[in-house]
């Protein structure tokens, strides 16, 4: 690759970078269905027509947006999950990363929990492909467990979803809470996280 291609790439991969962030940015306060590209270019400082050469659409920059949130996310979130049991620490350890994800990346978090029953379809697919990803690892993970020995796989995913969609629960409940406030959603996650446990060990009951 030439020294000059090699600049136009990284400048090509600049601007849709911006124009990520510039989506995002304009999403705190509304929903990508109500969402102009000219906006997004206006934002950025770009004409409208160079938004055609990284995005179809803006169903297609919002998919976009579904990756950078969740798409880096699988191992952690697969080990977190999966290694969550009865114990205290674990529970806790679990609400924890829930809580620095909101903390650490609050837009992203809220444009997750909005547009997953939104009204772009593509980005609605998008979400629940992920989220539908992380169960099926969550659940491969939980299969190794002694805890799991006679469990059949469809309870194994069905384990793995309900862990899935608490985090994704707790994830909106810290976001809707002002962070002074976040003991108490914690405390609501941990119990909850303790009810799934009890289920789980008498589930072959």
């Amino acid at each position: 690759m030439s020294h000059t291609s090699g600049i136009r790439r990284a400048q090509k991969e600049k601007t849709r970078q911006a124009l990520l962030d510039a989506a995002l940015g304009l999403l705190e306060e509304q929903s990508l269905s109500s969402l102009g590209l000219r906006e997004v270019t206006r934002a950025v400082g770009v004409a409208p027509a160079a938004f055609y050469r990284h995005f179809r659409d803006t169903a297609d920059l919002g998919v976009a947006l579904v990756d950078e949130a969740l798409g880096s996310l699988h191992g952690t979130i697969r080990t977190t999950l999966a290694t969550t049991g009865d114990g205290d620490e674990r529970i806790a350890a679990t609400v924890e990363l829930i809580a620095g994800l909101v903390r650490g990346y609050p837009a992203h978090v809220r444009f997750i929990a909005r547009e997953r029953h939104g009204g772009v379809a593509p980005v609605r697919e998008a979400i629940g492909g992920q989220l539908d990803r992380f169960a099926r690892e969550v659940a491969d993970e939980l299969a190794g467990h002694p805890e799991s020995e006679g469990w059949e796989r469809d309870d194994l995913l069905m384990l793995a979803g309900l862990y899935v969609d608490h985090m994704v629960m707790t994830a909106s409940a810290f976001l809707a809470t002002p962070e002074a406030a976040w003991d108490g959603v914690a405390r609501t996650a941990r119990r909850r996280l303790r009810l799934v446990g009890l289920g789980r060990r008498h589930w072959l009951d």
